[in-house]
């Protein structure tokens, strides 16, 4: 690897500040008349009412119509449920204003001043100081009647002024119809679209100024290996999901079937690995995803642990929890060589835990993933000693005030192949070869509800880089550590 190269490489470390894809919904306060702390802890991360309100599809988990201020529109007379389905159409509903919502965010980051040492006099390097235009999103959602919820979020621009985005989430889902087949409620709800897959913590809809290490790493072999999957647990999934159960409470489950996105970007893309070979999706081909979890209620009140939320002696705060679980992502990468195809299977396996005691949030993640390896010979491909990686992350939130939260991460990727790290085997490799990671406290303040400011300071290991032939020393040390600034605000 060059260096300017690794440069770049670096530069995509420092890049790694992203905007979360909108989830404070401004639509839902107009709508019901109430404030966006009613559903969010510290948007857009939510509250033990906003995940019933989610997991109820968008709506009042219990007498949603009397709390309803803007009144939705019916799409019929509420006779014709009588007359449904030989002479009229059932009768749905439309919110009774437009439920647009728009969201802004931007930045300012200062990096370490030794940040440069590996570059060569002239080249260019990493800024010392960014001024970072962030991602305009905007977004819709609702309930159309009968448990059939609705979600469309749209990153208008990113990173600067007519700097494309994309489409986030777009989805219909169809609440509770297990009812339908007499199963217990809410024991069976279907989600059809383009969305995140139902990972333990959001990465698009995260309240932190950066993402999940670990759920942004893709599995890239060296030169000498032929794996080259883009695939990371953040992409955007486009297919089919059955979940049950509630997030806030008791168990709770998805299994999804979606199109291979091993591209990292937009289904159907190519990437080109060694030798310029191809490695693209192939849409023909589906992958699952599974998630379970089970939370643990653990209020010593008996009356409030069947509540959504516990009052205490200081006003309503979340219930005290425990919630562990397991998730598990099964797929097939596809290589093309000349005439010649191979479909390498790959797996993604993790758990989670996440335990709140009334202000303090303490949870994590640990992920394991791994390719088959198949290289090509000129006669067909032939089994290699598999590509793989781990890591997770372990964060700390705690409400100070109700307009303040604090925060602590840890973020750990142990992969020998990542090339982020410079580890490609083509060149100058870092000292630390494998382990990619950083701390990063931060703090967040709600300047109103619907506006925040944040700051994070990431602090990243010395690196030098070396010759792997020599061993000699061939750069001063440097460090990419950085300090990030960020505003928010949802309309």
């Amino acid at each position: 690897m060059s260096k300017l190269s690794l440069a770049l490489f670096c530069s995509a470390i420092l890049a790694c500040v992203m905007v979360p894809s909108a989830s404070a919904i401004p639509p839902f306060a107009r709508q019901y008349g109430t404030s966006c702390s009613t559903c969010h802890i510290d948007f857009p991360k939510l509250n033990d009412f906003g995940k019933a309100f989610k997991d109820a599809g968008f709506k009042f988990p219990k007498d949603d119509e009397d709390f309803i201020k803007v009144p939705p529109v019916m799409l019929g007379a509420a006779a014709q449920k009588e007359q449904w389905p030989m002479k009229s159409i059932y009768p749905g509903t439309i919110p009774g204003m437009p439920p647009i919502g728009v969201r802004y965010a931007t930045f300012f980051q200062v990096v370490s001043r030794n940040r440069n040492n590996f570059t060569a006099p002239g080249e260019v390097g990493i800024p010392r100081t960014d001024f970072q235009n962030g991602t305009l999103s905007l977004f819709m959602a609702g309930n159309f009647g009968s448990d059939i919820a609705y979600w469309i979020d749209d990153d208008i621009a990113a990173g600067g002024s007519a700097a494309d985005g994309g489409m986030g989430d777009a989805y219909l889902k169809f609440v509770d119809i297990g009812r339908f087949l007499k199963l217990p409620k809410d024991a069976l709800s279907l989600r059809m679209g383009q969305f995140e897959l139902d990972l333990p913590f959001s990465q698009a809809r995260s309240w932190n100024l950066s993402g999940w290490d670990i759920f942004g790493q893709p599995n890239v072999g060296t030169s000498a290996d032929f794996v080259n999957n883009g695939f990371t647990m953040d992409s955007a999934a486009q297919g089919i999901e059955f979940s049950g159960g509630h997030t806030y409470r008791g168990y709770h489950y998805s299994l999804a079937i979606v199109n291979q996105n091993t591209s990292g970007t937009t289904t159907g893309a190519t990437n080109v690995g060694p030798g310029g070979d191809a490695f693209s999706s192939d849409s023909n081909i589906k992958d699952l995803y599974g998630r379970f979890s089970y939370r643990f209620n653990l209020e010593k009140d008996a009356a409030s642990r069947n509540e959504i939320q516990a009052a205490g002696a200081t006003g309503p705060h979340d219930h005290t929890y425990l919630d562990v679980g397991a998730f598990g992502f099964y797929g097939r990468s596809v290589q093309r060589i000349d005439t010649f195809t191979a479909r390498e299977p790959f797996y993604r396996v993790g758990g989670n835990a996440s335990f709140n005691y009334r202000n303090f949030n303490l949870f994590g993640v640990y992920m394991y993933g791994r390719d088959r390896n198949q290289i090509f010979t000129g006669d067909g491909f032939t089994a290699a000693p598999s590509v793989h990686f781990g890591g997770g992350f372990v964060e700390a939130d705690y409400l100070a005030l109700p307009w303040m939260m604090a925060i602590m991460r840890w973020d750990n990727v142990n992969s020998a192949s990542d090339r982020l790290n410079g580890v490609d085997g083509a060149g100058f490799v870092s000292p630390f070869r494998s382990t990619r990671q950083r701390i990063t406290p931060g703090v967040q303040f709600l300047i109103h509800a619907n506006i925040k400011a944040a700051f994070e300071y990431q602090i990243r290991p010395q690196q030098v880089v070396t010759d792997p032939e020599t061993g000699d020393i061939i750069t001063g040390p440097f460090r990419t550590n950085s300090a990030v600034a960020g505003l928010d605000f949802v309309f």
